[in-house]
């Protein structure tokens, strides 16, 4: 219970700042167009130094076992719910990638910071990375109807060169000279603010009547948010997977607060770019980014309860 309180306090805290994004466009101070900005400092600047620091712990047997314990978690539980999605409940692509892919960049991080502190970080790029993997694999042939690798993206991918980065220094042992870790590690602590900015601009210019007044916009968000979660941590349960390793329980928690987040907005980027629904992407990731303020304290919650 006292973990799923202090996340719904830090949930609300960023989500203020999601509502500070709005007023701003309200006001006029600011255009949606202007999130094209933020979206580069984001992407381009605090994303890698958040992942190059998050390497900088000591190196270690326990470590590196953590570690390949949360890539194989995070790809068995991103493949499983791939094949889970293929043909029930008539789900249509659009429908199908926002339940799988979750918008874990912007808020696992600064979560898994605040609840287990930052030694835990590291754990939650095996997520990114697996995810990111992903998207331009399986994502990119849904969303495009053909099969292939778009292997220029994802190598050539900023997060995945700074996670190749991060990696090299843990597996060399070599730190970060003090000033660059410092400066490394105040860009990483605006990861939480930027993300939730950006979304409150996005939403601002959203009809959000209309979103919540169709009915079919509940089944997605309904599976993203509650019932593939649940899922998730019922499997993880029959499983035993928090006794796999020692400290299994905390790095498990790293993993699952990433499959909880709300859609990724990265697929409705790929939306525009290969002639898909866009709006209704975004409006996935409009309705699940504001309901995960209830939903994911809750999913730990359960995650508690259970594992």
């Amino acid at each position: 219970m006292q973990i799923s309180l202090i996340l719904a306090q830090q949930i609300a805290e960023l989500f203020l700042i999601l509502l500070i994004g709005c007023v701003l466009v309200k006001a006029r101070l600011l255009k949606s167009a202007d999130s094209r900005v933020l979206s580069v400092v984001m992407v381009y600047a605090v994303m890698p130094c958040v992942i190059i620091n998050a390497f900088q712990v000591d190196y270690s047997p326990a470590v590196v076992t953590g570690l390949l314990y949360a890539f194989a978690l995070a790809i068995a539980l991103l493949l499983l719910l791939a094949r889970l999605l293929r043909r029930p409940l008539r789900l249509d692509v659009i429908e199908r990638t926002c339940i799988i892919y979750t918008n874990a960049g912007i808020l696992v991080i600064p979560l898994v910071r605040a609840l287990l502190g930052a030694d835990y970080v590291i754990y939650s790029c095996a997520f990114l990375v697996v995810q990111q993997v992903l998207l331009w694999t399986h994502c990119r042939s849904l969303l495009c109807g053909t099969r292939g690798f778009a292997w220029k993206k994802i190598i050539g991918n900023v997060n995945i060169i700074a996670i190749l980065i991060g990696g090299a220094l843990f597996i060399l042992r070599l730190p970060l000279p003090g000033l660059v870790n410092d400066l490394f590690s105040q860009l990483g602590a605006m990861v939480g603010p930027i993300g939730m900015l950006l979304a409150g601009i996005v939403i601002a210019d959203t009809p959000l009547r209309q979103l919540f007044m169709r009915r079919r916009h509940y089944v997605p968000v309904l599976l993203r948010l509650i019932i593939c979660p649940i899922i998730t941590v019922l499997l993880l349960r029959v499983i035993g997977a928090a006794s796999w390793i020692p400290d299994g329980h905390s790095i498990l928690l790293t993993v699952y607060l990433a499959c909880i987040t709300p859609a990724c907005a990265t697929v409705t980027s790929m939306a525009q770019l290969y002639d898909r629904d866009a709006e209704y992407s975004s409006a996935l990731y409009v309705l699940t980014t504001l309901f995960s303020i209830l939903t994911m304290p809750l999913m730990v919650w359960v995650f508690e309860v259970l594992i």
